[in-house]
This record gives structure tokens, C-alpha cells and sequence, in this order.
């Protein structure tokens, strides 16, 4: 069957979309390559340029495509950005879904596996995170998504749709030649390996005050390669509903450095900034219900996997996508 991928020239959606056709599935790639790297698109799908903000875009790309289902991964996805341009994520993260929308409704497309986010918790009060935690964002990247999916589930009850939110924590690690590359990069790992690569004299640790163990962050890390093998799951299980994805555990920043020490060899020196605000001490997924429902379990998200992965993937591309060694 056919399955039609937006945003699948990012960062999880090009791996998805490469999982999806050694799978067997025919993809369709579409995407605007503002955020996307052409370099990360699989040969094997075919690739429709177009973008989610014009309505016409992408309802003619699945008018003309009608594939059995949809993966939406194609949206801003920048905390620090949101608060200074909320404008950008509700034009593009939540208009641009509408657009889908209404193009799935127009071309009969009744299955779509989304792409949500952990942020839609905002700053829970109790940990382990439940899919039954309020949805509170505290920002408006989360905010952007949580107003997906509520449109999506009023669509899927109207139309008849299954459609599948997949909230995910702290994604990293690369898979072979598909690697994170943002501009600009606000992610802890990567930063950590701009450094030990001599790309920036030392990491910024934004507190080490918390009332944790050692004073720094805690974050529920998952690999990009378990979180695309989710969004697969739930579509040959035909899955319905809302789905955390995490390790139900998490590792501190000072955890997570001296794994990037150990892996690359380098000090990476570090300076102590003051706290963010709203950074919640600890965020931790529970992914029981993944795990009954599914059967999909976190296979590849140790810390030291996803630091060698990475660092495999940003020593043979130092520049990114655009520059490599």
C-alpha cells in the first residue's frame, strides 16, 4: 500500500519514510525542504515538493497520489523559537494541519499516523507522564500540536477516520546516513558534539540546581530509529488513540555528558547558565500503553547507542547535511 509522508525530508520523517520502503509500503515524500535536507530523501520514494500552507499544494499532491494513509511529521518544532514567534507555529504547524485535513477529507484518506509531542504535558506534577496527564502546554510549539490533535480526533469522529497521535520525548541518535540537523540547534546532544568536534569552545548547562540527584535536568532520550518504528507499528496494527513514545526512564544532562566523554574521547568543557525558565526538573514517559497495544518496545535508546550514533553521523557531516567531510 501506499503511504504518504509529510515532512519526510526531516530529521524522523526521512527515516520513517526509508523504514516504510524497506517494509515494503510505496512512499510518497512531500515536503518543502525549508527545514528539510534533500540529501535525507530515500531514492527509492518518490518526492513531491510543495508546502502544507498553501491549501492547493497538498490537496492536489493526495488527490493525485491517493495513498492508504498518512504520516504527519512536517512542522516547526523550535521551544526557544515558538515563545519569541508563536506566529510561525500556529501559520504552520496548526494551519498547515487544517490543510491536510481537508485534503485527506477531500481525497478519502481515513488513516494518518501524527507526529504530537511530549510538550503537550506542559509541566506535569507527577511522573511517570500517562497519556491521561492534562494537556497543559506551556508553550506555543505545544500548543500548536495539542490543537492538532484535538482537530485531528473531530475529524476521525466525523469521517470515520483511524487516526493515531504519537507523543514523543527527547528525540536523538541518527541512523546511517539520515542525522539531526537544525539551524539553528537547540538540541543537548548535538550541541555536546559541536564541541567535541571544535566547533564550539564548551557546552552551555542551563542549571545544576534542581532537585535531582545531581543537580542537572532529567529527560526521557528515545532514538530516531524506535520512534519511526512506532509510526509503523500503528499503521499495520491500525491503532486508534494517543501514545506516548519514551523509555520510561530518563537521564540527567551531566548523565548524558560524561556518556558523550566516554564515546568521543573529549573533555567537552562546560558553563553553568542560569536556569531556563519553565524547564520541569524531570520528564519521564510511561509507554505502557505503546507497549500493550503495539507490542512496540524502546530497542535502541540506550544513551550510549544514541551518543555513538550520533557521533558517528556529525563526524562524517561536521557542516550538516549541506557540508559534508
Amino acid at each position: 500500500m501506499k503511504v504518504f509522508v509529510t515532512g519526510g525530508a526531516g530529521y524522523i520523517g526521512s527515516v520513517a519514510a526509508s523504514m516504510l520502503l524497506d517494509a515494503g509500503w510505496e512512499v510518497v515524500v512531500f515536503d518543502n525542504l525549508e527545514r528539510g535536507h534533500r540529501a535525507a530523501l530515500d531514492q527509492r520514494a518518490q518526492f513531491i515538493e510543495g508546502d502544507l500552507r498553501r491549501a492547493s499544494d497538498i490537496e492536489q499532491a493526495l488527490i493525485d497520489c491517493r495513498p492508504a494513509a498518512v504520516m504527519h511529521f512536517a512542522a516547526y518544532a523550535l521551544v526557544g523559537e515558538s515563545m519569541a514567534q508563536p506566529e510561525l507555529y500556529f501559520t504552520n504547524n496548526t494551519g498547515g494541519a487544517v490543510h491536510l485535513a481537508e485534503a485527506m477529507r477531500k481525497a478519502k484518506v481515513r488513516r494518518l499516523v501524527f507526529s504530537s509531542t511530549c510538550a503537550t504535558y506542559g509541566e506535569p506534577t507527577s511522573m511517570p507522564i500517562t497519556e491521561e496527564t492534562p494537556q497543559a502546554p506551556t508553550n506555543p510549539y505545544g500548543d500548536s500540536k495539542l490543537m492538532c490533535e484535538r482537530m485531528f480526533r473531530w475529524y476521525a469522529g466525523v469521517h470515520g477516520w483511524q487516526a493515531v497521535f504519537l507523543r514523543y520525548f527527547n528525540a536523538c541518535g541518527a541512523v546511517g546516513p539520515r542525522g539531526e540537523d537544525h539551524t539553528p540547534e537547540s538540541h543537548l546532544i548535538p550541541n555536546m558534539l559541536r564541541v567535541a568536534l571544535g566547533q564550539t569552545p564548551h557546552l552551555q548547562v542551563f542549571g545544576d540546581d534542581y532537585p535531582t540527584p545531581d543537580g542537572t535536568c532529567i529527560r526521557d532520550y528515545i532514538h530516531i530509529h524506535d520512534l519511526a518504528r512506532a509510526h509503523i507499528m500503528a499503521l499495520d496494527k491500525q491503532a486508534d488513540g494517543a501514545f506516548n513514545l519514551g523509555t520510561g526512564s530518563g537521564c540527567s544532562v551531566k548523565e548524558v555528558l560524561e556518556t558523550a566523554r566516554r564515546v568521543t574521547g573529549h573533555a567537552i568543557p562546560v558553563k553553568v547558565m542560569p536556569r531556563r525558565p519553565g524547564d520541569p526538573p524531570r520528564l519521564v514517559a510511561d509507554y505502557s500503553k505503546a507497549r500493550d497495544a503495539l507490542g512496540w518496545q524502546p530497542e535502541q535508546s540506550t544513551m550510549a547507542n544514541i551518543v555513538r550514533t550520533a557521533w558517528a553521523w556529525h563526524k562524517a557531516h561536521p557542516g550538516g547535511y549541506t557540508a559534508p567531510a
